[in-house]
């Protein structure tokens, strides 16, 4: 018997990474599941975002749990196409218990030299696609009158300061307060909602180019060598950096029964990261 049997939950960048990981382990424990996200490279991103079939190979990995998922693609900036998402989802699976906002991107900047257009896209996704993601899913938590809980994908971004990143750390920052308040409000309706807070995670997003060098910027073409060398001094912990599951796990823990009492909390997950 699962944690989530006879769950449903709503997941926006499932394609890969975190999503895909977030995904599979509330399928293993029971949970069908609503998956989000987009094919197209995305403005302003250095690195190469979720690409086609990256969406199937998730349903293909659910489906292998024998877990039902209806996958749609859809950028978290569209609110209409995120509403159908949810409303086809719930249409067919008949209930929505969870919501994990987790869509993101990483984009790397002096604050005075960035482009308008990267701060944009930035806010538009990390911060304002995730209001979207709730208005657009929430209330059919709401409606089923049963409860459930909500996590907000944030960052160790906002709870320590990082150089070069301040669009990011400022819409990881603003999720902090959209779930203070959203837990305020929707908790007489048994609502949970907390945020998580990764450290750097062994994903695309930071497995690349754009990241080395921002660790490494006194070498001319730093590897992932050197990358995870700058990085484990970031940690108390031994590594250098955590993989998505671990993250999974915590997502687990705050959706379940076995933190039925946890909301309006920020989960940290950063191998020692903030101390």
């Amino acid at each position: 018997m699962g944690k989530l049997d006879g769950k449903v939950a709503f997941i926006t960048g499932a394609a890969r990474g975190q999503g895909r990981s977030h995904a599979i382990r509330l399928a293993q424990e029971g949970a069908d599941i609503i998956a989000v996200d987009v094919s197209e490279q995305i403005a302003t991103v250095p690195y190469d975002t979720a690409r086609p079939g990256d969406l199937d190979q998730t349903v293909k990995e659910v489906e292998a749990l024998d877990r039902r998922i209806i996958a749609s693609e859809v950028d978290v900036r569209d609110l209409a196409g995120l509403q159908k998402a949810a409303d086809d989802g719930v249409a067919e699976l008949g209930r929505l218990d969870i919501v994990l906002a987790n869509a993101g991107i990483s984009t790397m900047s002096p604050t005075i030299e960035m482009s308008e257009e990267m701060w944009d896209t930035m806010i538009g996704i990390n911060l304002t696609g995730v209001w979207k993601t709730v208005r657009a899913a929430v209330p059919h938590i709401v409606s089923g009158g049963r409860g459930g809980s909500v996590v907000l994908t944030s960052s160790l971004a906002a709870v320590i300061a990082y150089e070069n990143i301040a669009h990011y750390s400022a819409a990881k920052h603003g999720l902090v307060g959209l779930m203070r308040t959203l837990a305020k409000e929707l908790g007489p309706q048994g609502i949970r909602v907390n945020t998580v807070h990764p450290t750097t995670v062994a994903t695309d997003m930071v497995l690349n180019d754009a990241t080395y060098q921002l660790f490494r910027p006194d070498l001319e073409h730093p590897s992932r060598a050197d990358y995870e060398e700058a990085a484990r001094e970031m940690n108390t912990l031994p590594v250098a950096m955590v993989e998505p599951i671990d993250i999974s796990n915590a997502v687990l823990y705050l959706v379940s029964d076995d933190g039925r009492y946890v909301t309006g909390t920020t989960h940290v997950v950063d191998a020692g990261g903030r101390l």
